[in-house]
């Protein structure tokens, strides 16, 4: 079902993060939850998968991650404060040790001179605190193909977060 990269990439985190029985979140919108579909496509993932929070309007946002309002009205949905936010809900919302959010313009509309279909923001962070954020253009390369670019970014975030080798 998935690309190779992405079932090995999948396959190296839950077993690093079941032989140290950590825990692992997802807050997604652009991805509409194939990051946590990535995961859960590995056996035994649900001894590492703790949730996915699919949170696809801004709404959701707020009610199940905590972005605050302010955040989306300055910044808007798209951009890095949103993605550590959502971030940070998820750490805060979870059991989990480890997340990842993405935040993005899939396309092929909802693009603007300012942030244009393929501009996607990552961050992944753990319960000590720890940030990544990464700021990711992939261009118009399709809607398919930015939500998997983005995923395979989001797998390489979390396994960088959780030193993974």
């Amino acid at each position: 079902m998935w690309p190779a990269d992405i079932e090995v990439k999948a396959g190296e985190i839950i077993a690093e993060l079941t032989a140290r029985g950590l825990k692992v979140a997802t807050a997604e919108s652009c991805t509409g939850g194939l990051i946590a579909g990535a995961l859960t496509e590995i056996s035994g993932s649900s001894a590492v998968v703790d949730r996915g929070f699919v949170t696809y309007s801004n709404e959701a946002k707020v009610a199940m991650l905590g972005v605050e309002e302010a955040t989306l009205a300055a910044h808007g949905a798209v951009s890095r404060q949103t993605a550590i936010e959502m971030v940070e809900g998820a750490v805060r919302h979870s059991a989990a040790d480890f997340a990842v959010a993405v935040t993005g313009i899939a396309g092929p509309s909802g693009g603007s001179a300012e942030k244009p279909v393929g501009l996607v923001h990552l961050a992944a962070s753990g319960r000590n605190g720890e940030m990544l954020h990464r700021e990711m253009r992939y261009g118009d390369i399709g809607r398919s193909g930015i939500r998997l670019a983005t995923v395979r970014t989001a797998l390489d975030m979390l396994a960088e977060i959780a030193q993974i080798a």
